[in-house]
Formats: C-alpha cells, sequence, structure tokens
C-alpha cells in the first residue's frame, strides 16, 4: 500500500486532518485567491464565510483538487502530499458535496450513494468487499435508510441533499467538504443538515469544511470560522473572534451588528440597512 493509502472499515472513517499553504488561484491570469493557508482538524467543523466572489468556493475546491491552483501546498495528516496521490486514492481522504447537483432519474437512492464507493471499485467494476457496509452505514447516518428502494426523482429537495451527503459519506473519508449544503433547502431541513454536520464532526471525527453565507447558521455549527474578503484570509479563528462587527462590516460593505441571542446564547447577526438607520435616528430624536 502507498504511502497515504487507507481502506474502509466496518466502524467508518478515522478523522484525517487537511492543511492547505499559500495557496493562489488565478481566473484568467486574475489571482483570485491571494496566499491562503488553513487547517482542517478531526472532530471539527471550520466554516469559511465572507461576501460573494470573496473566495470561500474556490478555495474550497482547490481543497478537493477540482480547482488548479497557481501555487499551493496540501497536506494530508502530517506526512502525505495531497497533490501526489492519484484521484482515486485522494478520493480515499476528501468528499465534496458540491452546488447544484442534478436530480438523478431511473436510480433508486441506493444506487445514487454506491456512487460513492467508486474509489474502492478499480477498473471495470471490481468488487468491492466493503462497500454493502458502507453504504448502509451512510444511509442511516443521514436518515434516508427507509427511502433506499426509492426513486430519486421522487424525493424533496432536502431529502435529495441528504442522499447526496449519504453518497459522500459513502466514500469513507475523513474529511469531508461542503459548498453551500443548505442552499435550496426550508428552514426544518437547514437545521437537521445542520445538526448532521455537527454529528459527523462530534461522533465520527470527520474534519468538516464547509462554505456558509449564513452567518448565524455558521456561528451555530462552526467550531472555527475563516473569514474571506477579496481574495484574502482576513480572519481565522473561534467564531467569537472573527465575528466582530468590524470585521464583517468591512468585509461585507454594510453595516453589521453582532450580539447574544437571549435565548440561546449564540453569537448573532444584524446587517443594518438604511431603512433600520432611519428607524434608530427616529428612536434617538423622541
Amino acid at each position: 500500500m502507498r504511502a497515504g493509502e487507507s481502506t474502509p472499515t466496518a466502524a467508518g472513517p478515522r478523522g484525517h486532518a487537511l492543511s492547505a499553504a499559500d495557496v493562489t488561484v488565478a481566473y484568467d491570469g486574475v489571482d483570485v485567491v491571494h496566499d491562503a493557508s488553513l487547517r482542517l482538524r478531526p472532530g471539527e467543523v471550520t466554516v469559511l464565510v465572507g461576501p460573494n466572489g470573496s473566495g470561500k468556493s474556490t478555495l474550497l475546491r482547490t481543497l478537493a483538487r477540482l480547482q488548479r491552483a497557481r501555487r499551493a501546498r496540501l497536506v494530508i495528516d502530517e506526512d502525505t502530499d495531497g497533490f501526489a496521490l492519484s484521484t482515486r486514492h485522494f478520493a480515499r481522504h476528501v468528499a465534496l458535496l458540491t452546488q447544484g447537483r442534478p436530480t438523478p432519474s431511473g436510480l433508486t437512492v441506493r444506487d445514487v450513494v454506491e456512487f460513492g464507493r467508486y474509489p474502492y471499485r478499480g477498473r471495470w467494476g471490481a468488487a468491492d468487499p466493503g462497500g454493502r457496509a458502507a453504504v448502509d452505514r451512510a444511509l442511516a447516518m443521514t436518515g434516508v435508510t427507509e427511502l433506499a428502494e426509492r426513486g430519486a426523482e421522487h424525493l424533496s429537495g432536502g431529502q435529495l441533499q441528504r442522499v447526496w451527503l449519504a453518497g459522500c459519506l459513502a466514500q469513507d473519508t475523513g474529511v469531508l467538504l461542503l459548498d453551500e449544503p443548505t442552499n435550496h433547502l426550508d428552514l426544518r431541513y437547514q437545521v437537521e443538515l445542520l445538526d448532521l454536520v455537527r454529528d459527523l464532526a462530534d461522533d465520527h471525527r470527520i474534519a468538516v469544511g464547509a462554505v456558509l453565507h449564513d452567518l448565524d447558521q455558521a456561528a451555530a455549527v462552526a467550531d472555527r470560522m475563516v473569514l474571506l474578503d477579496d481574495g484574502r484570509i482576513v480572519a481565522d479563528g473561534r467564531p467569537a473572534d472573527v465575528l466582530r462587527p468590524e470585521l464583517l462590516s468591512k468585509a461585507y460593505g454594510i453595516r453589521i451588528d453582532v450580539d447574544d441571542d437571549p435565548l440561546t446564547g449564540r453569537l448573532r447577526t444584524r446587517a443594518i440597512g438604511r431603512h433600520h438607520q432611519r428607524t434608530e435616528r427616529l428612536s434617538t430624536s423622541s
């Protein structure tokens, strides 16, 4: 077995660390991510936040080796060069749930989840001894076991998102990357998916890196947050260190207040628009 390779076990994946350093990515000769460095640790959820065009998804896709970098170092655990591994063996360490996956037609939920086993099948569909157990485990972890034989085209958006996530979990990786996983989900499924993300980190020691637009959702699920602005990491730390009004207001170009939610004790953000400011002025003058 080559250095850095792993095999799935009946108990599921063990956590891996994924470190990226000096990541610079260019589109059409223009740098859009500048010298970014971060580390995803087993059992931790790291959330990338920032305005549109700040480089969040580009950085995440670079970590998954789906985006070519002009310069980057990628290390799994402490000693495995992430760029030296074959595509198949890298996929045994790192899985990515991308945005905007199509709705599968003519496939059952189990069929879709089984696609996640591609790194273990080898050429021409070679046998995958651990495949059945891994798929069953992924179905159970995402709560879709009872849907296993249903046609995927008949699922709701929230159910289908869980199925795609199950496919990523079936890869038996120690690192899971999620690109805006709550997009297009109603409130219930957003909350349930974020609860599941916490379970993956807390109970299964998976290192999770996610891009989220909603700052309050990020604060609720993250151990660490990374704030990007114009392709640069401008803050990296605990949510309390990153969700600071001066940092957020500068990055987003709008006044953002931060306080503690009286019910949950978590940090809560509020973007202040023109009408809010007018109300404040009226309240102050009365």
